[in-house]
Order: C-alpha cells, then structure tokens, then sequence
C-alpha cells in the first residue's frame, strides 16, 4: 500500500536576471549565492498573530535550534513585532512551504514567509520544521539536484501527487518535483538522498536509479551533507571581528562564498561611505549594534553588475558596527577591497 503523505510545495524562486554573454562560472557563482545570507546576520522569526499554535511553536523553535547547534555562524531571535521579523512563521492547515532564503525580504512584513500546513508533532512534522528552515537558509529541494539521476516515471508522479492529501496540479507537481534544477544553482555534485531537503518518496515512482526503485524514504534529519553544505555558507565567526580606521583601505583576499568581517566605531556623527572596489561580484551588509543586539541598517548588492557595492548612511560617533562584505565571484584578475570615508 502506497503512503500517502503531505509534501512542502516550494514557492517560485526570483530568479537575477543575467546577460547571457556573462561566463558560466560568474553565473553560477551569482545565482548560487544570491539566496545565501551574509553570515553573521541575526535572523528574527515571529509566529503569526492569527493562526499561533503554542504547541508546533514548540517543534519549530527546537529545529532552529538543530541548525545553530551546528555551529553556524548565523543566529536566531524570536521576537513578536512582526516589523521586525525577517522570517514570519503561520499555521494554515493544507501545505508546508517556505520562500528561499533572501527571497523572504520581498515579502511584505503582514504576510508569512513559511507556513506549517500539518500536526508537527511526530517525526515527519520534525523533519517538516527542519526542512523548512532549511529552505529559509538558502537550500533548494534535494530531489530536483540534476546531478540525482532520477528518472521518474512521470504519469504515476502525477497520478500520485494529484491525489489525497496534496491534491497538486499539474503545475505544482512539475515545479516541486518534476523540474530539475539548472545546474548554475546546484552546490555541488553529490546527490544527498538522506538529505533533509529530500522528499520521501514511495515505491512505484523511480525509474532509476534502480536501488530507489522501492522508495526513497530520507530520516528527515540534518545529514552530514547537509551539515557541512550550512557550515561552508555560514562558518563560526570569530567572537570579535578586526577593527576598520576611517579612510583605511584594506585589501581583500576571498574565495567565492568567503567573506570579510569587520567593525566600526566612528569619531564623529556624520554621514559615510562604505564602499568594496574591484572587478568582483559582492554583497555589502552593515549592521549596528544595539546593547550586543545586530541589526542591519543597509546593504548593497553589485552581483552581475559592472559597479561596486556601496554604502551611504549616517554613522553615530561613539557607536559601534559590524561590515561584513561577501564574495561570490572575482571576475577578473587583479585587486578588491573595502574602504570606510
């Protein structure tokens, strides 16, 4: 008897919009990275007002927990104003889903970033909350890797998704299963079939490879790709980052996905300029520091344009900021680096 399950169904990503000219290794660096947050960012979640659960909040708060204990550089705040919540959790009953990781900052702040469609509390719920979060920190569907060899039998994946409990288009079906994705957005060349990004699948749906011919059933916990995918994106930061001088200009020497760390703490109020420089592709995140609390003031984002990242904004003397700039491609040879006036 075929198991029927409730599945995420996975919003449309936004996609950057490149010039088909540009090389395929900034491509992929660009669009790979562009749903990544820069690390260090201190994400808040709130739960929404009119469909609060106190007891799936429970579940959802210990699979964030599953993901810092990691020792990932990024940390997680609940928090109630729902303004001030970058990841706004609801509990509509009918399917899980989660917008992909930068992508959440589109979504007006009265609206939910993630939703739990289904009971929590039992370990396909737990592995439901882990996978959704994942999807929160930038990860794509496991199954949808082109690198996977899936073939599918495709009218019985339709037949089955069509039906009770997901009752999914055709549409839906394709985009969350069906559709591979393009290989400029695939991190590496692994397929995880214990991946928590993995959909459980019954027998009767692959083709091949022929070992999952019989189902492909992950146990819905973060596996140790899965791990070490979060702790390359977001490493443990050192506990205090080096201190940039106004007008210092400090060479920057990153891999793509690496980043630059470093704080600031103006003698005057007055408005600045922070700014990267070179042929590169980066991302450009300040934040203040409110009693030990990040939170981010501006950013900029240069990735597949001809400019660099850049900064205005008024900085108050005496106060201290944290800059942290992200590299996802250096596009031609030569020099980048950061500068504060």
């Amino acid at each position: 008897m075929i198991r029927r399950l409730p599945y995420c169904s996975q919003p449309p990503r936004s996609m950057p919009v490149l010039p088909p000219e540009m090389p395929v290794a900034r491509q992929h660096a660009i669009i790979v990275g562009r749903s990544k947050w820069v690390n260090g960012t201190p994400l808040r979640y709130a739960f929404m007002p009119e469909t609060r659960d106190h007891a799936q909040e429970e579940v959802v708060r210990e699979a964030f927990d599953e993901w810092k204990d990691l020792g990932i550089g990024l940390d997680f705040w609940e928090v109630r104003d729902l303004e001030e919540a970058q990841v706004r959790i609801g509990f509509r009953p009918g399917t899980s889903w989660s917008f992909v990781g930068r992508d959440i900052l589109g979504i007006p702040y009265q609206e939910p970033t993630m939703n739990f469609g289904w009971d929590l509390r039992d370990d396909y719920g737990r592995g439901t909350a882990r996978h959704e979060i994942g999807h929160t920190l930038g990860m794509p569907h496991e199954h949808q890797n082109p690198n996977a060899g899936i073939v599918w039998d495709e009218p019985a994946v339709y037949e089955f998704l069509g039906g009770p409990p997901n009752f999914w288009s055709p549409g839906d079906v394709f985009h969350n299963v069906l559709r591979k994705l393009d290989p400029a957005e695939v991190e590496g060349t692994r397929w995880d079939p214990d991946s928590v990004m993995e959909y459980e699948f019954p027998p009767g749906l692959v083709l091949s490879p022929e070992e999952y011919r019989e189902g492909i059933f992950p146990p819905g916990t973060i596996s140790k790709l899965d791990a070490e995918q979060a702790l390359f994106w977001y490493p443990a930061l050192e506990e205090r980052p080096p201190r940039l001088t106004i007008f210092e200009s400090r060479a920057l020497d990153l891999a793509p996905g690496e980043q630059f760390d470093a704080e600031l703490v103006p003698d005057e109020t007055r408005a600045y300029r922070l700014a990267t420089f070179g042929s590169s592709d980066m991302v450009l995140v300040l934040f203040e520091d409110s009693d030990g609390e990040l939170r981010q003031i501006a950013a900029d984002d240069d990735s597949g344009e001809e400019r660099n990242a850049l900064l205005e904004v008024e900085l108050r003397a005496g106060r201290r900021y944290v800059l942290r700039a992200r590299m996802y491609h250096l596009w031609q040879a030569g020099d980048s680096a950061v500068m504060v006036w």
